[in-house]
């Protein structure tokens, strides 16, 4: 028969007569199911898609309830995570706002192209960035709703396109005149495809939308009078 080791309770006030088993500790990521190495590369990924997550909910937020009203709170619920996760990652409001309107054109260098194909190359950079890149789209519904992130597109433009423009604009002192009247066409194109859906602007195709365009971006860049 196997031998037990004798119970705390047999001999009253007795030690016991074996010491406890110590159980090895549970490796500290046994929660997920992972090895260690394992874990090691699923954190950044799982940090990369919680950052996501709440910048997705914050313009969607942002444009929804314009700067003022929106809150951490909300965002927070949106994304499907805790409040104090927000803060962890951008600190207060005005920083998550920062992040979710930082917007990077990549706008071609004109000087590279002939210069009749200025206009055309232009619009057709900034169509295809419309339809690939959701953040530009988000940004815009947040330009239209609050006086924060018009105040940032305006930076957009005049910090990214500006330059761009003056480097083939036939007068430069006329760059910023330029841009605004260029802007009128490829932010006011864009609010009528991706935001309000007019149905004729949204059912043009890539090369016809580019086609109606770039003549009129290209007498704005390069026309030396109106």
């Amino acid at each position: 028969m196997a031998e037990h080791a004798p119970s705390m309770d047999a001999v009253p006030g007795a030690a016991p007569t074996t010491a406890p088993v110590a159980l090895p500790d549970a490796p500290a990521d046994a929660a997920d199911g992972l090895a260690p190495d394992a874990v090691d590369a699923a954190r950044p990924r799982r940090s990369d898609a919680t950052r996501a997550a709440i910048l997705a909910a914050a313009r969607d937020r942002f444009a929804a309830d314009g700067y003022e009203r929106a809150t951490i709170r909300a965002i927070a619920r949106d994304a499907a995570i805790d409040p104090s996760m927000v803060m962890r990652y951008y600190g207060n409001k005005a920083g998550l706002f920062a992040a979710a309107s930082e917007i990077e054109v990549h706008a071609p260098d004109l000087t590279h192209y002939p210069r009749d194909e200025a206009g055309a190359r232009l619009v057709r950079h900034f169509v295809e960035r419309w339809e690939c890149d959701e953040t530009l789209t988000a940004m815009m519904r947040v330009g239209v709703t609050n006086e924060a992130g018009a105040e940032r597109m305006r930076g957009v433009f005049a910090e990214q396109i500006k330059p761009v423009l003056a480097a083939v604009c036939p007068v430069p002192g006329e760059a910023p005149t330029r841009a605004a009247l260029i802007a009128s066409q490829i932010l006011g194109m864009a609010l009528c495809r991706y935001v309000l859906h007019i149905p004729p602007a949204v059912d043009l195709s890539r090369d016809e939308l580019i086609a109606w365009l770039a003549p009129t971006v290209q007498r704005y860049l390069t026309a030396e009078h109106p």
